[in-house]
């Protein structure tokens, strides 16, 4: 896999370019009421994006989040895939397109890019963003009401972030099985609370009867082991805080961590990992405790040990979302 600090530092320096010329203050009002429309239970009959302004300062606050997420999202799946490289994508509700810079950053290289979304002016400050990304100078940007009527032309991957949870769920259904018809690979991410969860797995059990085998996060493509309403399944990626971030939410942290689920699968052959790290290990004296999905399907806690020699020592420098035990090179 490539290092992906490159794109990402790209997409920062875009990032703040956009935001010359914006108030910070105006810039932190836009962002403060977006939010609260985008937490807000209602699905939107309208873009929630209106404007330039509404747009440059979401993107500059969410882009950097939204990419890690999905980023970490696809580096996943590519370790279940090792041998297969998406030569054309689909980001569907993409906006800005930090799906867009999240494949590029997983798969180097120039591929055909499509992204669809409702909103104009995302579209187009997307389009200006992505100039900065040579694998992205000549995607499409198209605009595309993203629900029932969506219809799509065929291609490797899909990626659908963030954007479940402004469907209706019968919108959703719809979309998750158009999806599935379109591509060979799709991956689906949405926020890491128990709604996102919801919607993940109802989106996973669709791809399942349609015939996809899922790469990553589960070691399996069965039903998943959590019982519902007693748990979430759920991720966290690192995003450096720019000023709009220290801005809008305080603190004097160089970072947050975005918690995020998500489902990535295919119609490939996959190699899922053996267990997936479901919660952050628990570092204590001479043992670490990981929390598995495996491969049965089943949830455990496993105890890793000095005893057990160099396995302890991955155990010590594994991440929350990483297989377990790890890929030997």
């Amino acid at each position: 896999m490539n290092d992906p600090a490159s794109p990402a530092d790209a997409l920062r320096s875009s990032l703040a370019t956009l935001l010359d010329g914006l108030p910070p203050r105006q810039a932190a009002q836009a962002v403060e009421r977006l939010i609260a429309s985008y937490r807000g239970a209602t699905p939107t009959d309208a873009p929630i994006l209106r404007d330039r302004a509404d747009v440059a300062a979401y993107a500059a606050y969410r882009m950097p989040a939204t990419f890690e997420a999905v980023h970490s999202a696809l580096e996943a799946f590519a370790q279940a895939v090792p041998d297969w490289t998406p030569g054309s994508h689909t980001d569907v509700g993409g906006g800005t397109g930090a799906a867009t810079w999240a494949v590029t950053a997983t798969w180097p290289g120039e591929r055909s890019v499509t992204v669809l979304d409702w909103a104009e002016p995302a579209l187009q400050t997307g389009r200006e963003i992505a100039a900065a990304n040579p694998a992205l100078k000549q995607a499409r940007w198209q605009r595309a009401r993203i629900g029932s009527a969506l219809a799509l032309d065929p291609t490797d991957l899909v990626t659908v972030s963030y954007v479940l949870n402004e469907l209706t769920a019968p919108d959703r259904t719809t979309l998750v099985d158009t999806v599935a018809s379109a591509a060979q690979a799709v991956v689906i991410v949405e926020p890491g609370t128990p709604d996102g969860y919801t919607r993940v797995i109802e989106a996973r059990d669709r791809l399942i009867g349609a015939g996809f085998r899922i790469a990553a996060p589960c070691p399996h493509s069965a039903a998943c082991p959590i019982v519902p309403g007693t748990d979430w399944c759920h991720f966290s990626a690192r995003v450096s805080r720019s000023s709009l971030h220290r801005q809008i939410k305080g603190g004097s942290l160089a970072y947050e961590d975005e918690k995020f689920s998500y489902v990535a699968a295919t119609r490939l052959p996959v190699a899922p990992a053996p267990a997936r790290i479901v919660r952050k290990p628990q570092i204590r004296k001479g043992q670490v405790l990981l929390d598995l999905c495996e491969t049965d399907p089943a949830l455990r806690r496993t105890t890793v040990t000095k005893r057990h020699g160099d396995l302890y020592k991955a155990a010590r420098d594994a991440d929350w979302g990483d297989e377990w035990p790890p890929a030997v090179d």
